[in-house]
């Protein structure tokens, strides 16, 4: 293993109460959501804080410092993702903003379409409905598959589809998708590609330049900089002339009463005071995984994902859910099963509340892919959303996703087998109670207590809880 090289985590040594008390050693395997920080993002960050100040327009010293700053970052992302000159890096909030950015600023002709899959996240697929109609290709059984039935529909568009919006992997199941084939297909029809990169960027190289990729949208918080910035790259000059999604100061460059004239980009897009803090510990990242090497991370995650399936394999009552069986194409660190004749939200529960491992439940934000995988059809999707509009959550359908990064080890893996084991043969040991309002479970005797920090009020165990367990 190569562990011993890859950088240190935020938390890595966490400890956490099990139900019963006492601690244990918290097992991260929800990278897929939101990564901890890396300890050199911190580090900058911490560095960074005394130099605060607004950025462009400051004359200060420390507004200088902290544009500079800000910049850098921007030069950062960008060489992280191959962007070409001719490229914009838009500082937003995440992957979602990004996208909606795009979506918003992008001018297509009338009666243009966008093709898209059936696999998306709804961050890309969602803010696509607002520029056009949109076409969902079916989940592929094979990449050939995937760009079979792309080809077909740009064929069958005959220059109607403007964009052609797809992930970079799926966040479900992790399959890599062969973005520079669909780039190819894409521009051969007169269209252009956008990537939805969030889980794409923190596990395998990316260049634009040499992908031929138009868009890519990707988040901070996946890439071990959890504060609050993501990026947009875009080709500058397919969003030059556009009106913002938002507008305000510093997006433009005169205002009258009756008229507004817009800046130049990248700053067109970035109205209002930014992210500083944030941007920088995005770009603190990127050069920190770029040193380290995205073909290293790649091979580190993997083993491990070796190392699950083997485990798994032995496991005939866990279901895994999957795109494509094939061993020999790539996919990232996910990993999405069920159990027969167990709630997923019960699964999800007993890992941590009996054994400190986290992982996620549920739908994970990509429904019609997901009810696809669990053979949900359209009457049983229709009963979904009637439970859903009536308060019911206690029978919402959903797996169970293991996801990891480079804070993963062996002994991670091998705890969350172990768990699954004593799960599948002995069941959970402890009891436990589902809340109808979220579709969660509790243990009905919890002696776990929860941190308080000051200057934030204290919430209790029902209050900690009521966001979770959503569809």
């Amino acid at each position: 293993m190569i562990t011993s090289a890859l950088p240190r985590l935020c938390g890595a040594d966490m400890e956490v109460p099990l139900a019963d008390g006492t601690l244990h050693r918290y097992v991260n395997l929800d990278c897929a959501a939101s990564t901890p920080a890396l300890e050199g993002v911190v580090d900058a960050v911490t560095a960074a804080l005394p130099w605060y100040s607004s950025v462009h327009r400051g004359a200060g010293h420390l507004s200088q410092v902290s544009t500079r700053l800000y910049e850098a970052a921007r030069q950062s992302v960008a060489a992280f993702v191959g962007a070409r000159p001719g490229d914009s890096v838009v500082f937003v909030r995440n992957t979602t903003d990004a996208i909606n950015h795009l979506a918003a600023c992008l001018r297509v002709p009338a009666g243009a379409t966008v093709l898209a899959t059936e696999i998306e996240h709804h961050a890309n697929m969602l803010p696509w409905r607002r520029l056009g109609p949109v076409e969902y290709l079916p989940p592929p059984a094979s990449p050939q598959a995937l760009l079979d039935s792309m080809e077909a529909a740009l064929r069958a568009g005959a220059g109607r589809v403007a964009v052609v919006a797809v992930t970079g992997a799926s966040n479900v199941t992790g399959e890599v998708m062969p973005v520079v084939e669909m780039a190819r297909l894409a521009h051969a029809h007169g269209a252009i590609i956008s990537v939805d990169a969030a889980q794409l960027a923190p596990h395998r190289t990316i260049d634009m330049a040499a992908m031929d990729v138009d868009c890519l949208a990707l988040s901070g918080h996946k890439m071990y900089a959890p504060f609050g910035a993501g990026a947009l790259v875009v080709r500058t000059d397919l969003v030059a002339d556009a009106e913002p999604l938002l507008a305000g100061g510093g997006a433009v460059d005169f205002v009258t009463l009756g008229d507004v004239l817009w800046t130049g980009m990248p700053d067109r897009l970035e109205a209002g005071s930014p992210n500083v803090l944030g941007a920088i510990a995005l770009g603190v990242a990127a050069t920190i995984l770029t040193e380290v090497g995205m073909a290293r991370i790649a091979e580190h995650e993997r083993r491990l994902l070796a190392r699950i399936d083997e485990a798994f394999a032995r496991m005939p009552r866990l279901q895994r859910l999957r795109l494509w069986d094939d061993p020999s194409l790539d996919r990232l660190g996910v990993v999405t099963f069920t159990i027969a004749g167990m709630h997923h939200a019960l699964v999800a529960a007993v890992l941590s509340a009996e054994h400190a491992i986290g992982v996620r439940h549920g739908c994970f934000c990509a429904h019609p892919y997901i009810t696809r995988l669990l053979g949900i059809d359209a009457v049983a999707a229709n009963s979904v959303r009637s439970s859903l509009q009536r308060g019911e959550r206690a029978g919402i359908p959903g797996a169970v996703r293991a996801s990891f990064g480079i804070g993963t080890t062996e002994a991670d893996i091998d705890e969350l087998v172990s768990a699954l084991a004593q799960l599948l043969d002995v069941g959970p040991q402890l009891e436990y109670r589902q809340d109808e309002h979220t579709g969660d479970f509790h243990p009905v005797t919890d002696a776990r207590t929860w941190p308080v920090f000051a200057g934030l009020p204290s919430l209790d165990t029902a209050g900690h809880a009521a966001g979770c367990g959503q569809f």
